[in-house]
């Protein structure tokens, strides 16, 4: 993976420092969670980084405060999307959006920057915090779910609290159990961790699948890829192929790495107009379809039970 170094730089330097690293040599990093701008080319970008422009961008100070508050908790290297991905590379994208997910639970912890959101107002349901654009978006579910330790930080980067004292609240917002908002057991004899949660994996299928029904992407096909690793699988990246067929394949590969026939629970509402004549497949077209899925349990027969495949035929 790619990391970037949170300092200290030479007093008026103005490139960053890019390195890459992998398996045990990866060192201890912090990583960001934000939102993209709405404009793409205003993020510092990796092409930037090498260019030795990163100032002039405007959304150059969101990085530098990362930056900073990654070194204040003695971390000197950071992870953030727009910078530390090479995205004119094809094989390197897909490459870090399989393992995306992995990123963001390895790290020591995560950033969470709400842009929206005043410091002031984050402990109401109808709060700019409940409200922020953050909860929307499809990629900010593995970011929210995969770190142990995660911290939001308001417009100002005033912090707003961790994930595990905020669960209440994120809770009512996101629909995710509290089990699921927990620190996980602890992995070591030496740490202690009071009332664990649960592992994300222990949610059905059906129910993972509801947390992400109301998130939105800027590419069709992203409402997919996003969920590749919140399922514990991998699969190319194809753009162009629309949001449906990306999300057949998804399902396809879940069916081949697990039982949990809690895939099919999901719901087409009447007023769906992707139905013909009220007929479907087996498959969900989309997230959507299992909007009111949070509460099933996993299920496989455990009887005579073969493992669900699909052909040409279906």
């Amino acid at each position: 993976m790619r990391l970037l170094k949170t300092g200290p730089y030479i007093p008026g330097a103005e490139k960053l420092e890019l390195i890459e690293k992998w398996g045990v040599d990866i060192p201890h990093y912090a990583i960001l969670s934000h939102t993209w701008s709405s404009t793409p080319d205003d993020e510092v970008l990796f092409a930037d980084v090498l260019n030795g422009i990163s100032t002039t961008k405007p959304a150059y100070s969101k990085l530098e405060q990362a930056m900073k508050r990654a070194m204040l908790d003695g971390y000197g290297w950071l992870w953030i999307d727009t910078c530390c991905i090479n995205k004119s590379s094809s094989v390197e994208l897909s490459e870090a959006i399989n393992s995306m997910y992995s990123y963001y639970k390895n790290a020591q912890k995560c950033y969470a920057y709400l842009v929206d959101v005043d410091a002031s107002d984050h402990q109401v349901v109808n709060s700019s915090f409940a409200k922020s654009r953050w909860w929307k978006r499809g990629w900010t579910l593995q970011e929210l779910l995969a770190p142990s330790t995660l911290e939001f930080f308001a417009s100002n980067w005033q912090s707003l609290g961790y994930k595990y004292e905020l669960r209440p609240i994120i809770s009512s917002i996101t629909g995710i159990d509290d089990d699921y908002l927990r620190p996980p057991p602890a992995t070591s004899p030496f740490d202690t961790v009071e009332n664990p949660g649960l592992p994300v994996e222990h949610a059905s299928i059906a129910k993972r699948m509801s947390w992400a029904s109301t998130r939105e992407t800027t590419r069709e096909e992203d409402l997919a890829y996003c969920l590749i690793g919140l399922f514990e699988v991998n699969m190319p990246m194809l753009y162009g192929e629309g949001g449906q067929r990306a999300f057949y394949r998804l399902q396809e590969e879940i069916m081949g790495a697990n039982e949990d026939q809690s895939l099919f629970a999901w719901i087409k509402l009447e007023d769906d107009k992707t139905t013909v004549n009220g007929l479907h497949g087996l498959l969900a077209d989309s997230p959507r379809d299992f909007r009111h899925t949070g509460s099933v349990i996993p299920y496989s027969a455990l009887a005579d039970y073969s493992v669900t495949t699909v052909t040409a035929r279906g």
